[in-house]
């Protein structure tokens, strides 16, 4: 793949690696989407962050975590819940309000893939209170993430357990597109997945297609298909 992290010069706007396109779409029976900064256009922990005046501080472990500089996502996540104590619920639906954008083709790309009978899946590292809308609005059939920790009107800087766990970190999120595969009766490599951060490789690295969008240098670096221009939707250029 293209780029670094210590490179400069300008990344492609469409990388391929290890096929020749097109593919059939009709290969495909599932596809498996990241949330933040890949169907939609916001870290949405950062902007809740920025209610309590601390997004600097979150934004940085952020960042690192989805460079893969920080390993343990759990703990990161755990570390950036922590600054967060005490935030309003209302600052989550200022965040939902205000702040939170589909990313370009997103949309399209979805309904491409529902049309073509593709089942879809959201596994996120973020929060049920923003996957909830975005699965809604995007027709997913299947969702795991996190739940908040609300008491009071306010964040207690805690996730709630949930039968499958606490949790989604980059092992979940390949464990549930596997299993929502073997549900549907479908095989890893008839499964998409389509990310940006670190936290994205393992499903990435268990599919038969591999997507990074706009991504981190070591995501784009592994994945079979980068797109760094554009939109989601540019994917369909390959699927026939």
């Amino acid at each position: 793949m293209t780029s670094s992290s210590t490179s400069t010069a300008p990344l492609s706007p469409l990388v391929l690696r290890g096929f020749t396109p097109p593919l059939a779409l009709s290969d495909f029976k599932l596809a498996a989407f990241d949330m933040d900064s890949t169907l939609i256009s916001i870290e949405c922990i950062d902007e809740i962050a920025a209610a309590a005046g601390r997004k600097a501080e979150v934004a940085a472990i952020t960042e690192a975590a989805m460079r893969g500089e920080i390993t343990d996502f759990k703990d990161s996540l755990r570390r950036r819940l922590a600054l967060l104590k005490g935030v309003s619920e209302e600052a989550l639906a200022q965040v939902l309000r205000d702040r939170l954008r589909f990313n370009p083709g997103a949309r399209e790309l979805c309904v491409a893939l529902k049309a073509a009978g593709l089942k879809l899946v959201l596994v996120s590292g973020g929060f049920t209170y923003f996957t909830r809308f975005v699965a809604a609005e995007l027709g997913m059939d299947f969702v795991r993430s996190n739940e908040l920790e609300i008491v009071d009107g306010a964040l207690t800087g805690a996730l709630v357990m949930q039968d499958w766990g606490d949790i989604c970190d980059g092992e979940e999120k390949r464990r549930m597109m596997l299993a929502c595969a073997e549900r549907i009766g479908a095989t890893p490599t008839q499964c998409i997945a389509v990310g940006d951060g670190a936290n994205d490789l393992p499903m990435m690295g268990a599919a038969g297609l591999s997507v990074a969008y706009h991504a981190k240098p070591k995501v784009r670096e592994q994945a079979m298909v980068a797109i760094n221009d554009g939109g989601l939707d540019r994917l369909l250029d390959l699927l026939r």
